[in-house]
């Protein structure tokens, strides 16, 4: 078999995918959890960011920076 051959149980012939078939469900942020077997390995809630935010937070890395900020700016929980 040739590396760009897939294999036979995912043989998709006769299968169409529908576009945006997701979309809605997706823009209300979903979780990702990654089980290897029974346990869970990595489990992640991603936020949806509307278009007007992401015009100034392109990426996760500036997502993070910026939430970062505000946090520092808030009262410490020991504090309170």
């Amino acid at each position: 078999m040739k590396k760009d051959e897939m294999l036979a149980e995912y043989d998709l012939a006769g299968r169409k995918g529908v576009r945006g078939k997701y979309v809605r469900a997706l823009k209300n942020g979903y979780s990702v959890q990654v089980l290897h077997g029974q346990n869970i390995v990595s489990d992640r809630l991603y936020a949806a960011i509307e278009q007007d935010v992401q015009e100034y937070f392109p990426d996760s890395k500036a997502v993070n920076n910026a939430l970062r900020k505000l946090i520092s700016l808030v009262p410490s929980r020991n504090n309170r």
